[in-house]
């Protein structure tokens, strides 16, 4: 089955600490609420500690143009694209040997936070010495369920194309949509929760021969789930200054309500079930959203530690958070046999999930 054999993240430079993201807040939002006070506190009960950033804290207090935010976008997702790629290719974790960009046959691009045509998979071909014959898939639009998608995608094309390799590539600037004159209580929990990640992953076909350092997870199944009408709960409004961002505060609740029969679905068609999982590779929406998972699941809190973890130190990322989540469990002794499920959910109202299981070279 296709396998995942290397993955990389790219932290942008800057780092605001949930309190500097608060004080930040109760600024631009004071004269709007009377109770300031007890709505900041989502910031300090979603239980993340610092986010990392493409632009200053200070850029936050000025009035921005939507051409403004784009030409960042633009320029910033194409240069931590770049960074990404090459840490991918060039990870000793999981690579005995680099890899050079000019062997990679198809690029998948998944982004939501900015817009560009050419799409910035073009883009970063023109800094690296990618092969011109390249194909290229670039994905807008799903959000937090950008990442799973993608692998999802990713797999779907090496079941197709044995012999190749293909590059995952999530970058998503959150920060950059930030609306100051927003003050909607959607808008203050966004504050509370996005960040900007970046993250690659290298899928390739069983046909491709590539040596590595340790036990990777293959991709077994994928499964796809639409929610229909559903286009209120999650996602951008499109305004003159740019994208709003649109957070039903009953996210966790449809987590459990419609979630729990599409993973025992899924599980059950591969004659598995959640005791059968010894990985949850799950994207972090949030706290809230980590519990729901829990209770739907019938899993413990450890099975949820990598996520969490990555949510205390990044916050939501939105698309690339998953493979965050993805790294940590393939940067910790994972053994052969072990198997992980993988969750997302996203814009649509939808959701992703993919069976993955460790296996050694050749195995």
């Amino acid at each position: 089955m296709p396998k995942i054999l290397s993955i990389s993240t790219y932290q942008p430079p800057y780092v605001i600490t949930q309190q500097n993201a608060v004080r930040l807040t109760r600024e631009l939002f004071q004269e709007n609420y009377e109770d300031i006070e007890r709505l900041l506190k989502v910031f300090e009960n979603g239980e993340i500690i610092k986010r990392h950033f493409c632009v200053p804290i200070e850029w936050f207090g000025q009035p921005h143009t939507l051409e403004e935010r784009n030409h960042l976008y633009i320029e910033l997702a194409t240069t931590y694209g770049v960074e990404a790629i090459k840490k991918c290719l060039q990870n000793k974790i999981f690579l005995l040997e680099n890899i050079d960009p000019s062997s990679i046959d198809a690029i998948i691009f998944v982004s939501s936070s900015g817009f560009s045509t050419p799409s910035i998979d073009a883009r970063i071909m023109n800094r690296l010495p990618f092969n011109d014959e390249l194909k290229r898939v670039p994905i807008w639009g799903l959000g937090c369920a950008g990442g799973a998608s993608g692998l999802s995608r990713a797999f779907d094309y090496c079941l197709a194309h044995p012999k190749e390799k293909v590059l995952l590539v999530c970058v998503e600037l959150c920060s950059l949509t930030f609306q100051r004159e927003d003050h909607s209580k959607s808008n203050l929990i966004g504050a509370s929760l996005f960040s900007d990640g970046v993250a690659c992953a290298l899928v390739c076909g069983d046909d491709v021969d590539i040596p590595i350092q340790k036990a990777i997870p293959s991709i077994i199944a994928t499964a796809s789930k639409w929610m229909p009408d559903s286009e209120n709960i999650m996602g951008w409004d499109m305004k003159n200054n740019g994208l709003h961002v649109v957070f039903s505060k009953n996210i966790p609740t449809i987590i459990r309500g419609w979630l729990g029969p599409f993973v025992q679905q899924f599980l059950s068609t591969h004659n598995k079930s959640a005791q059968d999982i010894t990985h949850f590779v799950a994207h972090p929406g949030g706290k809230k959203v980590l519990e729901a998972y829990e209770e739907t699941l019938a899993f413990d809190r450890s099975k949820t530690d990598g996520s969490r973890a990555i949510l205390e130190e990044n916050g939501n990322m939105s698309s690339p958070t998953i493979l965050y989540v993805l790294e940590h469990f393939m940067k910790n002794p994972c053994s052969s046999g072990d198997t992980g499920l993988m969750a997302a959910l996203g814009p649509g109202f939808s959701g992703e999930l993919l069976l993955i299981e460790w296996k050694n070279q050749g195995g």
